[in-house]
């Protein structure tokens, strides 16, 4: 039987073993939609801390529901462990790791070289190798591949098998998790697809596959960077709209109303998390290789960057009309989550806005039911306060950088001095006049 008919056996009789790399936001909720359908799954970690809550049946993933958690580890199904040797006991190995930008917005590959060289040295022949991280297009082809075949001695399309399936993480989503977001793959050559979608439909509801790695590649950089333009685009023209006098949320409901041709999307101070600040510029990476300059991204890139700056302004505008300079003045921020109702501080424009205020000698303190201690981009470390009436009032402004539902929004703008809202988040509460800015 050959490498291929093996896998494809083990896979259709549920026989197959998974190794997932990485054990984080995209990983530990994939390793979990695997063993929920019987797959045995092998999470390798380098964080010994993230290795040992896996295999205490701690979990740390607020997507995860706990009742899941709990089920796969107690019939055996997903293991963690932080030797990589034991990757020779997969069949298929998922890359699921960090693909940060350095501070040229540079990708750094070194996650992802890593894990091929840990699985090239391990694995065994007739091994399928998935890449979920995101990156630039020609990832798979000509950086993967040349480094799992030189470690490994093996080779692509004989003995083992390259696939990009572009991860579609959205934290906090009640409707859409792992198992029925629509996943996109990508093999590199017909009998890795035909794996891929053998292998992840056993786990995954719908399944879209493309003509090459490198097709899927960019399949997540469209996704994200359509979400940057666009969100670049009503920061800038709620900022406009604030100078005009025009309430730049009522105009996105009323342009809501248009039955084709629109999609609403709402400004705020920046945007955040682990996809849309960063994805694009993966892509201007690699664009400058084919001497092409992709300017709309760079534009809406400056935008999204000048934006802490920008609501540092508008609080500070908010305190010069009721007499108060920004030196001194003690400021509370609610909410430093990128998103409402979800744990995660990755790339959040509210710890740049209140980094932003600090350089202006403002007393800066935060609340946040979700993050009790977080470290902006910069390296200063805050920790959260409660949120009793006396810090509230006690408060030059209070400023609502993340709309958690759990917000008395009604208690926080009758007992605050001054309210500036950069969610929306006050909307249907009585606002008294000069008390209130809207973004």
């Amino acid at each position: 039987m050959s490498n291929y008919d093996s896998i494809i056996a083990k896979i259709e009789q549920g026989k197959v073993k998974v190794g997932i790399i990485g054990l984080g936001y995209v990983g530990l909720p994939l390793a979990v939609s695997f063993a929920k359908k019987g797959i045995a799954v092998l999470g390798f970690e380098k964080s010994e801390k993230k290795a040992e809550s896996v295999k205490a049946g701690k979990n740390y993933i607020q997507d995860i529901a706990d009742a899941d958690f709990a089920a796969v580890i107690a019939a055996g199904k997903l293991e963690a462990t932080t030797d990589f040797s034991r990757i020779g006991e997969c069949d298929a190995a998922i890359i699921c790791v960090p693909t940060p930008l350095d501070k040229f917005k540079k990708p750094d590959m070194s996650y992802i070289e890593a894990s091929c060289v840990d699985i090239a040295r391990h694995m065994r022949h007739g091994t399928f190798i998935s890449l979920e991280s995101t990156t630039y297009p020609t990832t798979t082809e000509d950086f993967m591949k040349p480094i799992i075949e030189r470690e490994s001695g093996m080779k692509e399309g004989l003995d083992f098998w390259l696939c990009f399936s572009p991860e579609r993480i959205d934290p906090g989503n009640k409707q859409y998790k792992t198992d029925n977001t629509p996943k996109v793959v990508g093999g590199l050559g017909e009998e890795a697809t035909a794996i891929a979608l053998a292998l992840y439909g056993k786990a995954i509801e719908h399944l879209h596959s493309v003509s090459s790695p490198r097709a899927a590649e960019m399949v997540k950089i469209l996704e994200n960077t359509y979400r940057l333009i666009n969100i670049s685009l009503i920061n800038e023209l709620a900022l406009l709209s604030g100078k005009m006098g025009i309430n730049i949320w009522e105009v996105i409901e009323a342009a809501k109303t248009k039955p084709y041709g629109f999609q609403a999307f709402y400004p705020g101070p920046g945007i955040g998390g682990h996809c849309i600040p960063l994805d694009p510029f993966y892509l201007e990476y690699i664009a400058k290789g084919f001497n092409f300059d992709l300017t709309m991204i760079n534009t809406a890139g400056n935008i999204n960057n000048l934006m802490p700056y920008r609501m540092m302004n508008k609080i500070s505008f908010a305190l010069n009309r009721r007499g108060k300079a920004m030196n001194g003045a003690k400021l509370l921020f609610l909410g430093v989550a990128y998103k409402p109702d979800i744990d995660d501080a990755r790339e959040s424009p509210a710890l740049l806005v209140m980094d932003e205020c600090k350089k202006k000698l403002a007393q800066v303190s935060y609340h946040d039911p979700y993050i009790p201690e977080a470290q902006s981009e910069h390296g200063t470390r805050y920790v959260g306060i409660d949120l009793s009436d006396e810090v509230i009032e006690s408060a030059d402004c209070v400023i609502f950088a993340t709309n958690h539902s759990s917000f008395d929004v009604e208690r926080i703008v009758a007992k605050a001095a001054l309210v500036v809202d950069l969610r929306n988040a006050v909307k249907s509460v009585h606002i008294e006049d000069g008390k209130v800015f809207k973004l």
